[in-house]
Protein backbone atom coordinates (compact mmCIF):
# COMPACT_ATOMS: atom_id res chain seq x y z
CA UNK A 1 0.00 0.00 0.00
CA UNK A 2 1.79 3.52 -0.50
CA UNK A 3 1.99 5.16 2.04
CA UNK A 4 2.07 8.75 3.06
CA UNK A 5 4.41 10.36 4.93
CA UNK A 6 3.94 13.67 6.66
CA UNK A 7 7.07 15.73 6.47
CA UNK A 8 8.03 18.89 8.69
CA UNK A 9 11.19 20.22 7.38
CA UNK A 10 11.44 22.29 9.93
CA UNK A 11 7.70 22.41 12.30
CA UNK A 12 7.20 25.90 13.93
CA UNK A 13 6.27 23.24 16.28
CA UNK A 14 6.69 19.47 17.79
CA UNK A 15 5.48 18.65 20.73
CA UNK A 16 4.82 15.56 23.32
CA UNK A 17 1.17 15.70 24.83
CA UNK A 18 -1.52 13.97 26.88
CA UNK A 19 -5.36 14.05 26.31
CA UNK A 20 -7.42 13.24 29.51
CA UNK A 21 -6.80 12.60 33.07
CA UNK A 22 -4.15 10.72 34.96
CA UNK A 23 -4.84 6.95 34.60
CA UNK A 24 -6.48 7.80 31.51
CA UNK A 25 -4.44 9.68 29.36
CA UNK A 26 -3.55 9.06 26.01
CA UNK A 27 -0.02 10.39 24.73
CA UNK A 28 0.57 12.02 21.77
CA UNK A 29 3.44 13.42 19.44
CA UNK A 30 1.90 16.76 17.74
CA UNK A 31 3.71 18.84 14.96
CA UNK A 32 2.72 22.28 13.32
CA UNK A 33 3.82 24.15 10.42
CA UNK A 34 2.20 25.99 7.37
CA UNK A 35 -0.89 25.78 8.52
CA UNK A 36 -1.84 22.11 9.10
CA UNK A 37 -1.06 19.81 12.14
CA UNK A 38 -0.70 16.25 12.34
CA UNK A 39 -1.35 14.25 15.52
CA UNK A 40 -0.13 10.85 16.64
CA UNK A 41 -0.94 8.59 19.38
CA UNK A 42 1.82 6.42 21.26
CA UNK A 43 2.33 4.94 24.91
CA UNK A 44 3.88 6.57 27.76
CA UNK A 45 6.59 4.29 27.69
CA UNK A 46 7.33 5.40 23.59
CA UNK A 47 7.39 9.20 24.96
CA UNK A 48 9.86 8.15 27.61
CA UNK A 49 12.32 6.21 25.41
CA UNK A 50 12.27 8.83 22.95
CA UNK A 51 13.12 11.25 25.08
CA UNK A 52 15.78 10.06 26.72
CA UNK A 53 17.29 8.29 23.46
CA UNK A 54 17.02 12.14 21.95
CA UNK A 55 18.68 13.22 24.89
CA UNK A 56 21.75 10.74 24.67
CA UNK A 57 22.11 11.90 20.85
CA UNK A 58 22.43 15.63 21.72
CA UNK A 59 24.69 14.73 24.81
CA UNK A 60 26.82 12.83 21.73
CA UNK A 61 26.68 15.68 19.05
CA UNK A 62 27.72 18.07 21.40
CA UNK A 63 30.65 16.10 22.56
CA UNK A 64 31.76 15.62 19.37
CA UNK A 65 31.74 19.49 18.54
CA UNK A 66 28.42 20.17 16.94
CA UNK A 67 26.35 23.22 18.17
CA UNK A 68 23.36 21.93 20.50
CA UNK A 69 21.82 25.51 21.37
CA UNK A 70 19.36 26.40 24.08
CA UNK A 71 16.30 24.71 24.81
CA UNK A 72 13.28 26.24 22.96
CA UNK A 73 10.94 25.64 25.49
CA UNK A 74 7.13 25.26 24.86
CA UNK A 75 4.26 25.09 27.64
CA UNK A 76 1.47 25.89 25.27
CA UNK A 77 -1.10 22.70 25.49
CA UNK A 78 -1.54 20.42 22.10
CA UNK A 79 -2.97 22.24 19.22
CA UNK A 80 -7.19 20.94 19.26
CA UNK A 81 -8.83 19.19 17.88
CA UNK A 82 -6.75 16.76 18.08
CA UNK A 83 -7.24 13.75 15.58
CA UNK A 84 -4.93 10.78 15.62
CA UNK A 85 -3.19 10.22 12.30
CA UNK A 86 -2.50 6.72 13.31
CA UNK A 87 -0.87 5.21 16.62
CA UNK A 88 2.89 4.94 16.74
CA UNK A 89 4.51 1.19 15.97
CA UNK A 90 8.55 1.79 15.59
CA UNK A 91 10.06 4.96 15.77
CA UNK A 92 13.53 6.32 14.47
CA UNK A 93 16.24 8.87 15.19
CA UNK A 94 19.48 10.24 13.59
CA UNK A 95 21.40 12.99 13.41
CA UNK A 96 22.25 14.88 10.20
CA UNK A 97 25.19 16.50 10.70
CA UNK A 98 25.64 18.56 7.33
CA UNK A 99 22.64 20.26 8.29
CA UNK A 100 22.93 19.84 12.20
CA UNK A 101 19.40 19.17 12.43
CA UNK A 102 18.02 16.23 14.79
CA UNK A 103 15.66 13.84 12.40
CA UNK A 104 12.58 11.84 13.94
CA UNK A 105 10.47 9.28 12.38
CA UNK A 106 7.49 7.82 13.99
CA UNK A 107 5.61 5.11 11.87
CA UNK A 108 2.71 3.79 12.12
CA UNK A 109 1.44 0.32 13.96
CA UNK A 110 1.35 -2.26 11.06
CA UNK A 111 -0.52 -5.32 11.84
CA UNK A 112 1.40 -8.60 12.33
CA UNK A 113 0.35 -9.71 8.61
CA UNK A 114 1.99 -6.88 7.30
CA UNK A 115 4.14 -7.70 3.84
CA UNK A 116 6.50 -5.23 3.53
CA UNK A 117 8.58 -4.25 6.36
CA UNK A 118 10.07 -0.65 6.27
CA UNK A 119 12.78 0.90 7.82
CA UNK A 120 12.67 3.99 9.95
CA UNK A 121 13.82 7.37 8.31
CA UNK A 122 13.95 6.13 4.41
CA UNK A 123 11.46 7.45 1.91
CA UNK A 124 10.38 3.63 0.59
CA UNK A 125 6.70 3.85 -1.14
CA UNK A 126 5.23 1.34 0.12
CA UNK A 127 4.56 0.66 3.65
CA UNK A 128 3.14 1.91 6.65
CA UNK A 129 2.33 6.04 6.98
CA UNK A 130 4.79 7.99 9.34
CA UNK A 131 5.65 11.42 10.69
CA UNK A 132 9.07 12.74 9.88
CA UNK A 133 10.40 16.00 11.46
CA UNK A 134 13.67 17.84 11.33
CA UNK A 135 14.42 20.47 14.11
CA UNK A 136 17.21 21.84 15.62
CA UNK A 137 19.28 20.74 18.61
CA UNK A 138 17.71 23.73 20.78
CA UNK A 139 14.45 22.11 19.73
CA UNK A 140 15.19 18.96 20.30
CA UNK A 141 16.36 20.12 23.63
CA UNK A 142 13.09 21.43 24.28
CA UNK A 143 10.98 18.25 22.98
CA UNK A 144 12.99 16.43 25.80
CA UNK A 145 12.48 18.42 28.71
CA UNK A 146 8.18 18.74 27.63
CA UNK A 147 8.19 15.13 27.08
CA UNK A 148 9.74 14.08 30.26
CA UNK A 149 7.56 16.93 32.34
CA UNK A 150 4.34 14.86 30.47
CA UNK A 151 5.65 12.15 31.39
CA UNK A 152 6.52 12.80 35.26
CA UNK A 153 2.28 14.20 35.71
CA UNK A 154 0.91 11.01 35.80
CA UNK A 155 -0.43 9.43 38.79
CA UNK A 156 2.38 9.14 41.39
CA UNK A 157 4.58 5.66 41.79
CA UNK A 158 4.22 3.60 44.75
CA UNK A 159 6.96 3.92 47.04
CA UNK A 160 7.52 0.11 46.99
CA UNK A 161 6.68 -1.25 43.81
CA UNK A 162 6.93 1.73 41.42
CA UNK A 163 3.86 1.19 39.65
CA UNK A 164 1.38 3.60 39.57
CA UNK A 165 -1.20 4.53 42.71
CA UNK A 166 -4.77 4.60 41.75
CA UNK A 167 -7.55 6.84 43.08
CA UNK A 168 -9.24 3.28 43.66
CA UNK A 169 -6.22 1.70 45.48
CA UNK A 170 -3.13 -0.34 44.13
CA UNK A 171 -2.75 -3.81 44.52
CA UNK A 172 1.19 -3.63 45.46
CA UNK A 173 3.04 -7.19 44.08
CA UNK A 174 5.76 -6.33 47.12
CA UNK A 175 3.45 -6.62 49.58
CA UNK A 176 1.48 -9.75 47.99
CA UNK A 177 -1.19 -7.76 46.93
CA UNK A 178 -1.92 -5.96 49.99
Amino acid sequence: MPRQVFVFDPPERFVAGTVGLPGERTFFLQASGGGRTVSVALEKVQVRVLAERLEALLDTVQRAGAATGDPVEDYEPLDTPVEEEFRVGNMGLAWDGDAELCVIEAMAQVGEDAETEVEPLTDADEGPDALRVRITAGMARGFVQRALRVVAAGRPPCPLCGLPLDTEGHVCPRQNGH
